[in-house]
């Protein structure tokens, strides 16, 4: 996998935007190269639309066909590995900008939703699960430095499926961190007597 990031494009956002198609890529990439039969059957749909919405990750870059192990007009796909990103928000046009939180807002809905399912069974998964909530003081700038720290860590302790040890399992990582929303910008504040800085906190 290249290490430079990779930017989304916007046809690369609308083809995210589909529950169906990132599920698609979940599935390689913890299982390895699919047909669009196996996907359909593992996934409960028709083949029509795995094959329409392969074609759709495959226009935009995010699977490739195997051609060597295809057998007549069975056509193998996989992932390909790349370090993903949205542009930033002063980089994308205002279309853009109302598409990449569209994007955000349903990867945010299958984020809970994937946790629900997690949580509802944690007792057969034992300790898999690490967990930390916290709040602290940063500049953007900072913020923006610890992202980059944290990207470097999971490229150190993961793997991609190939290279895994035996007793690996596809671990779904999130991160994010943005400023509390009832707490005021302070460049907007300063000067201002009833502005106080708060005690940074750690909420376990």
């Amino acid at each position: 996998m290249s290490t430079e990031p990779v930017m989304h494009t916007p046809a690369a956002m609308k083809a995210l935007a589909s529950p169906l198609r990132r599920e698609i890529l979940r599935h390689l990439a913890n299982h390895g190269p699919a047909t669009s039969t196996t996907l359909a059957q593992a996934m409960g749909q028709n083949t029509g639309t795995t094959s329409y919405h392969l074609r759709m990750l495959s226009d935009t870059g995010f699977v490739t066909e195997l051609r060597e192990r295809a057998k007549g007009r069975e056509r193998w796909w996989d992932v390909v590995k790349a370090d993903r990103r949205t542009p930033p928000r002063e980089e994308l046009t205002d279309a853009e900008q109302d598409l990449a939180e569209q994007l955000g807002d349903s990867k945010l809905a299958e984020d809970l939703r994937l946790l629900s399912a997690f949580a509802h069974n944690r007792d057969e998964a034992g300790d898999w699960q690490q967990s930390s909530r916290s709040s602290t003081f940063m500049t953007k700038a900072q913020l923006k430095e610890f992202h980059e720290e944290y990207l470097k860590l999971v490229h150190r302790f993961g793997a991609d499926r190939d290279n895994a040890p035996a007793d690996a399992r596809m671990i779904l990582l999130r991160w994010i961190g943005f400023p509390d929303p009832a707490d005021p910008d302070p460049l907007h504040l300063e000067g201002r007597p009833e502005y106080g800085r708060k005690t940074p906190r750690a909420d376990g």
